[in-house]
C-alpha cells in the first residue's frame, strides 16, 4: 500500500490517497501504521479523498484507531499533497473534514507550497457543544481536581474538544502524567485534548499538548487556536499571536469581522514507502 509521511511542526501523520479506493477498516490500519517500532510511525492516518461538496475530504484518525474532527496541521499537509502531487492546481482549497468545510490558502513559490493559511473557523464555546458538562453559556473557568491538584481548565472547541489550562512554566509542566489523566475525564463526554500553556507575552505564548487518542505530540493545530481563543477570552494574549510549540511555531489572527480564527504554519513531506500490509490487517 503506498503511503506518504508528512508532518506539520512535528505533528507527523501517514497520508494515503484514497481518490481511487480508500482502504478497509481504516481505524485498525492507524493502529498498525502508526506504532514507531513495528510500523511507519506517526501521530495517526490521514485519507484524502474525493468530495462532491468541496475540492477534497480529508478523513483522520488517531494512533488508537479512532475517528477525529479536525487537525490543523494535517489540513495544511493535505493542501501541500494535492497541489504539489498535481491533485489540483487551485491555490484556494475547499476541504471538508469531521468538523465542516475548511478553506485553505496556498502560499506556493516555484511551484512548490512554502506555508497554508487555514480558516479554522469560529471557536465554539457553548459547553454542550464542546462538549463538556459545565453550567452557563461558556466552560472558559471549569474547575478540576486531578491527581490531587485543583485546576482550572478553560474549554474550547475548534470542531474537536479542547481543555486548556495555563500553566507557569510549560516547558517544565509533566504532561505526560496530567494529559491521560484529564483526557479520560467523565466531565468530557467525547474524551478532551489537554493544551498546558504559558504566556511569554501578549503576543506569543507557549504550549504543549496531550492529544486525545495520540499522547503528547509535537504540535496540534486546533489545540493552538483552542488555546489562543482561551487566551484572548480570558485577557491574556492579543488577538494576533505567535505559538510556539514543541515542533516549532504557528502564526494565529482572529479576525474580529467573521469571528474566525486563521492559522498559518508549514507543511513538509517526509518520505514515500510501499506499506507491506500483515495478513491479519
Amino acid at each position: 500500500m503506498l503511503f506518504t509521511k508528512m508532518q506539520g511542526i512535528g505533528n507527523d501523520y501517514v497520508y494515503i490517497n484514497c481518490m481511487e479506493k480508500t482502504p478497509e477498516n481504516p481505524g485498525k490500519l492507524a493502529v498498525t501504521i502508526s506504532n514507531r517500532h513495528f510500523g511507519v510511525g506517526s501521530d495517526g492516518l490521514v485519507l484524502i479523498c474525493p468530495c462532491e461538496e468541496a475540492d477534497f475530504q480529508m478523513r483522520m484518525f488517531n494512533a488508537d484507531g479512532s475517528e477525529s474532527e479536525m487537525c490543523g496541521n494535517a489540513s495544511r499537509c493535505v493542501g501541500k499533497y494535492v497541489y504539489e502531487r498535481g491533485l489540483t492546481d487551485k491555490r484556494t482549497i475547499r476541504l471538508k473534514t469531521g468538523a465542516g468545510i475548511r478553506i485553505l490558502e496556498l502560499k506556493v513559490a516555484d511551484g512548490k507550497v512554502s506555508s497554508v493559511r487555514v480558516d479554522m473557523g469560529e471557536p465554539i464555546l457553548k459547553p454542550e457543544k464542546i462538549p463538556v458538562l459545565a453550567e452557563g453559556d461558556t466552560a472558559l473557568a471549569v474547575p478540576l481536581t486531578v491527581l490531587g491538584e485543583s485546576m482550572t481548565a478553560a474549554c474550547v472547541s475548534m470542531g474537536n474538544p479542547h481543555a486548556v489550562f495555563f500553566v507557569e512554566n510549560a516547558d517544565a509542566f509533566p504532561v505526560q502524567v496530567y494529559g491521560p489523566e484529564i483526557e479520560t475525564r467523565p466531565v468530557f463526554p467525547a474524551r478532551v485534548n489537554a493544551e498546558f500553556a504559558t504566556v511569554l507575552n501578549r503576543k506569543h505564548l507557549r504550549m504543549r499538548v496531550w492529544e486525545r487518542g495520540s499522547g503528547e505530540t509535537m504540535a496540534c493545530g486546533t489545540g493552538a487556536c483552542a488555546t489562543f481563543a482561551a487566551g484572548v477570552l480570558t485577557g491574556r494574549c492579543d488577538r494576533e499571536i505567535t505559538m510556539t510549540l514543541n515542533g516549532g511555531d504557528l502564526r494565529l489572527c482572529w479576525d474580529r469581522e467573521t469571528g474566525h480564527i486563521f492559522q498559518e504554519g508549514p507543511a513538509e513531506f517526509v518520505f514515500d514507502g510501499d506499506f507491506i500490509l500483515p495478513e491479519e490487517a
